[in-house]
């Protein structure tokens, strides 16, 4: 149990710290580690963990100057990365933010380390000008992002890698998905614009905030009128685009955003798979908010003894596992817990799920094959091998969306099934 408030900035550095410490032992921000913090403090903790995730690659340049041996305390050198992230981002409270950060120190190791953080800050201070430069010449300092992340950037977008790296350095945008079976989204701008809450239309029945605003802000969010989606992702459901009554399957269904849109835009007979209960459970409970319903089947998609009762689906929507790349600046994350070696894990898993959900396809059905990442080898060159195994299928469309200040990175491969 921390002494510090809640409301206090030592606490936050103090849990962002905490949560900083175990992403780098190995676990996710996806495992709820916000969860544990007070709820009083989340949305600062939030914004001290995350930002200083997506900045790792610099902190830890600045500490390995800054320390003349590694830390073997992991909880006093993640307090000292998120002190450091804080003093980058708030110039006009660098000295309130070390006293904070001696005071979080106090409750870390038996409060042994308070002196060598207040002088690690404090020569941070006096070095910052001089670090900054030479980070400017450390290709991971300066990108903020693993050596081999950067390598398979370059050599995929050798004339965009600069701008996917600053996209996933940045805070993400808040996009929304308006339920149209409720409301349309003009009508809910008009809304948006009562409460206060500024906003641009994006495509059919989405809408992009100005600025990210709590959900409970939202007008009837409550009551399913909208749904908060990345403008890119939104692409999954009109790519796909089920008539009215078709039987459709969403395969990797959870937390459910997709399955909710195609339901929003025709009545259809869906079902929504995933590998954990829990999972599962949150997909019904997004379709209770909407008003929506679908059969919920916790089940690997894989095995097709397992939930398929042998009618094939008009529709099929394989938004597979990946090493989301291109949804890195909301998972900062991901990029520190993934190895180059996953890609090709990833692609094998991704093969496997493509020849398996191809079969309950029906002779003239469509399959979208969709991805949150970047890298070709999880995207077109999956598409290129299983296209060269199944001649016979016709490629409708294809899409790479690479992140922008607008959306998020995905990939997209509608295919149809020869009849």
């Amino acid at each position: 149990m921390s002494r510090l408030p809640p409301d206090s900035l030592a606490y936050a550095l103090l849990q962002a710290a905490r949560i900083h410490t175990a992403v780098i032992g190995g676990q996710s921000l996806a495992d709820g580690l916000l969860g544990r913090v007070d709820p009083v403090a989340r949305p600062a903790v939030q914004d001290i963990a995350y930002g200083s995730l997506r900045a790792y690659g610099r902190g830890d340049f600045f500490l390995s100057r800054l320390l003349d041996r590694p830390l073997a305390a992991d909880e006093v050198r993640a307090l000292l990365l998120v002190a450091i992230y804080r003093v980058e981002t708030r110039p006009d409270a660098v000295h309130t933010v070390v006293d904070q950060a001696v005071f979080a120190a106090a409750e870390v190791a038996g409060g042994n380390f308070r002196g060598l953080v207040n002088g690690v800050l404090r020569n941070f201070l006096r070095q910052q000008e001089a670090l900054t430069a030479a980070a400017e010449n450390d290709p991971v300092a300066s990108a903020q992002h693993p050596a081999w992340w950067l390598a398979e950037l370059q050599a995929a977008y050798p004339d965009a890698w600069q701008g996917i790296v600053a996209a996933g350095n940045t805070p993400p945008p808040m996009g929304l998905r308006v339920n149209q079976r409720q409301t349309s989204r003009d009508a809910y701008l008009a809304r948006l614009r009562a409460a206060g809450i500024a906003g641009q239309p994006i495509d059919e029945c989405g809408v992009a905030l100005a600025r990210p605003v709590a959900v409970e802000a939202l007008p009837d969010f409550a009551q399913g009128v909208v749904s908060v989606q990345d403008p890119g992702a939104q692409r999954a459901a009109s790519l796909l685009d089920p008539v009215p009554g078709s039987r459709v399957l969403d395969a990797c269904a959870a937390p459910g955003g997709k399955t909710a849109h195609l339901l929003e835009r025709a009545d259809l007979d869906l079902l929504a798979l995933d590998l954990k209960a829990s999972r599962c459970r949150r997909i019904e409970e997004n379709l209770a908010r909407l008003q929506l319903q679908a059969a919920v089947k916790v089940a690997d998609c894989v095995k097709l003894n397992q939930w398929w009762d042998g009618r094939p689906f008009d529709a099929v929507l394989a938004d597979v596992p990946c090493t989301a790349s291109g949804v890195v600046r909301r998972n900062p994350d991901t990029k520190w817990l993934r190895r180059a070696e996953d890609i090709a894990s990833f692609a094998k898993a991704q093969a496997r799920i493509l020849e398996a959900l191809w079969q309950v396809v029906r002779p003239g059905g469509k399959l979208l094959y969709a991805t949150c990442s970047v890298f070709p080898a999880e995207n077109g060159a999956q598409i290129g091998r299983f296209l060269e195994r199944h001649p016979q299928v016709r490629r409708c469309h294809e899409e790479q969306l690479l992140p922008t200040a607008d959306h998020d990175g995905f990939f997209y491969c509608l295919l149809e099934k020869h009849a």
